[in-house]
């Protein structure tokens, strides 16, 4: 962490601009600094694991978080053999994250039933945060205190059900895992159908969360399903030269079978998707781009499902590149083959960059 620290205060310090006589030095490195090209990552040991609490509970799954006066708050999928529900829990230091008591969700308004893959964030206009996840369709809760798990209220849907076009696709896949993003005038909703199309609706700000659009394609790769898969999240970008730019990650998986992420640019959420570092060879984050901290064995070979922290926590979901953390999903490689899907035994770990390079 002290060499991380070091790496992203000479990276932020090209984003800051100096006082006379040194304005236009620090001015020109302002400009110099965007997001890097290739990545690097240091990784935790597991940091997140299921309970023994008589639940069964055989994975924690697909992290959302977000840090609010410097507690983190973390929902995820837990996943058992009879299938997949939300849990809810919060720390204020990564060192004591699994002592973390958990508030099943399913105790909450949200109820029983299928319910996987959730994203929080805060809706300013209405100050309330929301939980969008999957139920089958794309689902969301609201709750006007992100502490008080209880409060969430009962499922409703962006859609009256399967939209065509994802339907149209959809066979040998799945529906999954639901994104919403907004800037100043409209907020958009990501899905994707495992058959490597990436699709996105709109509403309007002032509408949100109703009147959402038929989707549209907004990235595929119809050679290699595996190529561009599912846990799409999107995020505005804050520091150096990107402003107004998004970032885009795509999980997929690679030639030997193990989860990774991929990563493109826009200058518009609605806009056309610029490869930055989105290959086995240079990807967002893959087993050739992640070393394990100083006396951590190497517990995972996949990088999965997961999300950067955020720190400011309105619908624009803007991140800032001297803060860049991504908590993910891994699994024991030692895992037989055989393991029933939901019987996965994912673990929850934290990457964190290791050699910003810019452009």
């Amino acid at each position: 962490m002290r060499l991380f620290t070091l790496l992203t205060a000479a990276f932020c310090a090209a984003s800051v601009t100096a006082s006379p006589p040194f304005r236009g030095s620090a001015l020109a490195a302002r400009q110099k600094a965007s997001l890097p090209h290739s990545f690097q990552w240091s990784s935790s040991a597991p940091l997140v694991f299921p309970k023994e609490d008589g639940r069964d509970v055989a994975a924690l799954k697909d992290p959302s978080i977000i840090e609010v006066g410097g507690t983190y708050h973390v929902f995820a999928s837990t996943a058992r053999a009879d299938g997949y529900h939300l849990v809810y829990f919060n720390f204020t230091d990564f060192s004591k994250a699994n002592a973390a008591p958990f508030f099943y969700l399913d105790q909450s308004p949200i109820g029983e039933g299928y319910r996987a893959a959730p994203q929080v964030f805060y809706f300013a206009p209405q100050k309330l945060w929301y939980l969008v996840y999957q139920n089958g369709n794309a689902a969301y809760s609201t709750n006007p205190d992100i502490g008080n798990p209880a409060g969430w209220t009962a499922p409703k849907t962006f859609y009256t059900g399967t939209p065509a076009i994802i339907q149209d696709n959809l066979e040998g896949g799945y529906w999954v895992d639901m994104w919403v993003i907004c800037d100043k005038k409209d907020c958009h909703l990501f899905s994707s159908d495992d058959n490597g199309h990436l699709y996105r609706s709109q509403t309007r700000l002032v509408d949100f969360p109703n009147k959402m659009s038929k989707p549209v394609v907004a990235l595929e790769d119809t050679d290699n399903k595996y190529a561009l898969y599912e846990a799409a999240c999107v995020y505005a970008i804050r520091g150096g030269s990107c402003p107004g730019k998004y970032l885009l990650l795509i999980e997929a998986i690679g030639s030997d079978g193990q989860r990774y992420f991929r990563s493109w640019t826009s200058n518009k959420i609605d806009g056309k998707w610029k490869p930055l570092a989105d290959t086995e060879a240079n990807p967002f984050a893959r087993s050739n781009n992640v070393v394990f901290e100083r006396g951590v064995s190497p517990w995972t070979k996949s990088i999965s499902h997961g999300e950067v922290i955020r720190t400011l926590t309105d619908q624009t979901l803007t991140i800032d590149l001297c803060n860049l953390r991504f908590l993910y999903q891994g699994m024991d490689p030692a895992t037989p083959g055989s393991t029933p899907y939901n019987s996965l035994p994912w673990r929850l770990g934290l990457l964190t960059p290791t050699k910003p390079k810019l452009y």
